[in-house]
């Protein structure tokens, strides 16, 4: 994994309140205090904002928003994972493990298996 997520995943951890994160001191204990929802709403905004730079780029051709935006979403996204006691590896796991598989066959797959679960549960 990337030194730099690893220590920025180091850093959210810190800031959990049940390892002495103080909401008074640090934006990310505030966040883990305000819980899930506001977590998520924060993941919402950032990925709104990250879209709508994408598309200004898109026409001016300057990108230095799209990356100032995407670098804020995969901030709170990590922060998301910390709060359900995930690691950015987790991630990187998952992504090592499609690699290599058509995105098509890979989406079709878990249609199937959706299918397959649903006739088990009408049993």
């Amino acid at each position: 994994m990337s030194t730099t997520l690893q220590r920025l995943a180091d850093v959210i951890e810190a800031r959990k309140l049940a390892n002495g994160g103080d909401p008074q001191q640090s934006y990310v204990a505030r966040l883990f205090a305000k819980g899930d929802d506001a977590i998520l709403k924060k993941i919402g905004e950032e990925a709104t904002e990250t879209v709508m730079a994408a598309k200004d780029a898109r026409v001016s051709g300057d990108t230095s928003g799209v990356v100032y935006e995407c670098a804020d979403l995969w901030f709170h996204t990590l922060v998301m994972l910390a709060q359900f006691d995930l690691s950015p590896q987790a991630v990187l796991d998952e992504l090592a493990r499609r690699e290599g598989i058509s995105g098509i066959e890979e989406k079709a797959a878990r249609k199937d298996e959706l299918r397959d679960a649903q006739e088990q549960h009408k049993k």
